[in-house]
């Protein structure tokens, strides 16, 4: 038997599982916006009490290892480190984008998160299997990926920012609007490998903003733009 805690800050909504193997025993979700700093830790206490369980109950940590928000990969990254520290249980790390994925759509499912100024974050998965590797993207050079497949298409993940521009490009491709499932992703998370907690990083996928004007100034070298601030 393995409890697992599964946790989700890499965008807007924060998504809380535990599981049981595959049972989920109890799930919360907040889309709401705030502060996950704020809300993550409580929103654990709560589960937790809630399925009158202890910390010590707890085999293993699942967090969405990226892409996303900065901050939330950050906070939630974090924070499952310092459990999986102190507890002494396995961390392991699943994909943000996979997670966002429903089970049982057909053809090609391409998660997406907005990453600003009509970028995305997208990965593309068919049968619960990346086709192609996830990236950081103009919102234009997805749809024409998309359009290339003669297939049918899926969006899900933040739609709603870019249902016009997807309508538009690709009339017969479907929209499903999904939210981080921290229950699917603790399920995914359970036959990983366990990772290590000291070296485990979030999985940005592009650069902070402030990095990559500093890396247009500075020769890029090992040490990173973090540890030379």
């Amino acid at each position: 038997m393995m409890r697992i805690l599964a946790m989700d800050t890499s965008n807007k909504a924060l998504s809380l599982a535990i599981l049981e193997n595959e049972e989920t025993l109890g799930q919360v979700t907040l889309n709401i916006k705030k502060n996950h700093s704020i809300t993550l830790m409580p929103a654990i206490d709560f589960l937790m009490n809630s399925l009158d369980m202890k910390p010590a109950d707890l085999d293993r940590i699942a967090v969405a290892q990226g892409p996303g928000s900065y901050t939330g990969l950050r906070i939630a990254v974090a924070t499952a480190k310092t459990l999986a520290h102190t507890l002494k249980i396995e961390l392991v790390g699943v994909s943000s984008l996979l997670a966002l994925v429903p089970e049982q759509v057909e053809g090609l499912v391409i998660p997406i998160m907005d990453a600003r100024r009509n970028n995305v974050y997208a990965g593309f998965y068919q049968s619960g299997q990346a086709v192609r590797s996830e990236a950081h993207l103009p919102l234009a050079e997805v749809l024409e990926m998309a359009g290339a497949t003669n297939q049918p298409v899926t969006f899900v993940g933040e739609t709603a920012a870019f249902t016009e521009q997807i309508e538009a490009a690709l009339p017969l491709a479907a929209i499903q609007p999904t939210l981080p499932d921290a229950a699917a992703l603790g399920r995914l998370g359970l036959d990983l490998p366990a990772q290590s907690i000291h070296d485990f990083v979030p999985n940005y996928l592009k650069r902070v903003e402030a990095e990559e004007n500093w890396l247009k100034t500075h020769q890029e070298s090992s040490d990173s733009y973090i540890q030379r601030l």
